[in-house]
């Protein structure tokens, strides 16, 4: 009798402690599968994220690499062309001084639109005009776009002489501002044009302003112009903000750590 007893308090205490300890090993179950299942989807999303990341690192290489064979195009094969057109015409002897005079002018101007031309190639090759640095690059930029006559450009730079660079950052930056003159060019209606470069506690600011129509964000937010901006200042872990309304113009800040 005693001995059933025994085994009966045995068998209740066993069933009490499965009892107690079954919710206890069914939380660490669900606890552990929720771990699981989040780190799942944290790898998930990074993974999401990195292969973004390659695919846009993908497109900016393949629109580059579009760039720089269009600007060896221009050097090349135009340029040669227009050099042998200033050959010929300067093999040409003529005795009318008139038409000696007028030989000489187009000389002179294909000439100049070999000079032209160069400048273009450089712009859309990028790597070596970043060569000299991102000041430099936008003077150059700015060059070009006074030449038409239409704008005031104004360049306002803060970043010191010494700042250590970073040619990727840099040659994207670059196209950036590019893209928003050109988005200034086609759309704005604007006559002047304010880029601003500083550098503070390891970030640079790159702010484009013009004087222009403007618009409202909502309605070309997914435009082809904006969402190059945004994609290639993704592309250097840089933020954009976008500030513009109807009849006021539009100033387009860009921040990114640097170099």
């Amino acid at each position: 009798m005693q001995a059933s007893n025994n085994e009966l308090t045995s068998i209740i205490i066993l069933s009490t402690l499965v009892f107690l300890l079954a919710p206890a090993f069914l939380l660490l179950y669900i606890t552990s599968y929720n771990r699981r299942k989040k780190g799942y989807i944290i790898e998930k999303q990074t993974l999401q994220s990195e292969y973004e990341a390659d695919l846009l690192r993908t497109q900016l290489e393949v629109q580059e690499q579009t760039m720089k064979t269009i600007a060896a195009d221009l050097h090349d094969n135009i340029g040669q062309l227009l050099s042998l057109t200033s050959l010929t015409l300067g093999s040409i002897k003529i005795t009318d001084v008139k038409a000696a005079k007028k030989l000489g002018d187009s000389q002179q101007l294909v000439r100049r639109s070999i000079k032209e031309l160069r400048q273009l190639a450089n712009l859309l090759h990028g790597e070596k005009i970043i060569e000299t640095g991102l000041v430099d690059a936008i003077k150059y930029e700015i060059e070009w776009l006074r030449k038409s006559g239409s704008y005031t450009v104004n360049f306002n730079n803060d970043v010191p002489l010494d700042c250590d660079l970073s040619a990727k950052k840099d040659l994207i930056l670059f196209r950036l501002v590019q893209e928003v003159i050109n988005n200034i060019i086609k759309h704005s209606l604007a006559t002047e044009i304010t880029i601003t470069l500083n550098f503070s506690q390891e970030n640079l600011f790159l702010s484009i302003a013009d004087n222009g129509v403007g618009f409202v964000l909502e309605e070309v937010a997914h435009g082809m112009g904006l969402s190059n901006l945004f994609k290639r200042t993704k592309a250097i872990e840089g933020d954009i903000d976008v500030v513009s309304a109807l009849g006021k113009g539009t100033t387009i800040v860009i921040n990114v750590p640097y170099p």
